[in-house]
């Protein structure tokens, strides 16, 4: 048990999050479950505190409103905070011009702001402790541009980027930083988005999120810079970072966005949906 100092996850609702909540009570933590809904969080708190005897809060909070999201991170801030792992996020998906601008502007918020803000609200007391782990969720996605998901990669561009530059800052603190970035995880991520066939798609090696978020948490508790789960995942962080873009854009236009109509259950003209944040 964590004795008054939780271990707290964003996005806890299910998913990569789920799974950091069910990994992180197996290792003791008590746990603070942060997402939008309540019912899956009270669902998966109940599990948790009957197989591991653990004390979960759940605690609602639309990272997307910056009243609410102010009063979480002064909640942060008041708290010994053991592990914070930043892993909510939604993607919007369509040409950017064809996008609700409320949906993007809210993709940001949680993508970005909510990631850096509430960072920064647990660092001062870890660092005052010299003792705490952080775990950001970025994604294979970050490093390279992906049209008709342009916001998205941008924000995992960010989130990876944060999180490795911490994790240097960090060094001798007695504070460590993670960046965990799956490549693709079969999770709800794409039917909300209205592309639920698209883990149908044979091209790609689908990790479950039980696997990613395990590989997360042995990164974290090694201290790690950077984890890839899978050979899949791998493969495209390395091809993101080091391909020509005059070579990766017709790759993008030719193999992989013909894969997302399809998803979609149309032709190859049919436009790509706007993913939402349900």
């Amino acid at each position: 048990m964590s004795h008054g100092r939780p271990a707290v996850v964003t996005g806890a609702s299910s998913g990569i999050g789920a799974d950091l909540a069910r990994g992180l009570a197996a290792r003791g933590h008590d746990l603070w479950l942060i997402a939008r809904g309540t019912d899956a969080m009270e669902t998966l708190a109940a599990e948790l505190r009957d197989a591991h005897k653990t004390e979960v809060r759940v605690r609602p909070c639309d990272l997307a409103d910056p009243a609410q999201r102010e009063e979480l991170a002064a909640e942060l801030a008041a708290t010994e905070v053991s592990v914070f792992c930043a892993n909510a996020g939604f993607p919007t998906c369509g040409a950017l011009a064809d996008n609700d601008p409320v949906q993007e502007a809210a993709e940001v918020q949680v993508n970005v702001v909510a990631l850096h803000q509430l960072t920064l609200a647990v660092l001062p007391g870890m660092l005052a402790r010299r003792r705490g782990r952080i775990l950001i969720t970025g994604s294979t996605a970050g490093r390279q541009p992906v049209p008709t998901a342009a916001t998205y990669s941008a924000t995992k561009a960010f989130a990876n980027t944060f999180a490795e530059s911490l994790h240097a800052e960090l060094r001798g603190t007695g504070v460590t930083c993670t960046l965990l970035a799956p490549g693709p995880v079969r999770t709800r991520f794409y039917d909300v988005g209205g592309i639920p066939r698209l883990t149908d798609q044979k091209i790609l090696a689908w990790l479950s999120p039980r696997r990613v978020a395990d590989a997360g948490l042995d990164g974290l508790a090694r201290g790690r810079r950077v984890v890839v789960p899978g050979p899949v995942a791998k493969a495209q962080n390395l091809a993101g970072r080091h391909t020509p873009r005059a070579l990766l854009f017709p790759v993008l236009r030719t193999a992989i966005l013909p894969r997302l109509r399809k998803a979609r259950g149309g032709g190859a003209d049919t436009p790509l949906p706007q993913l939402s944040r349900k």
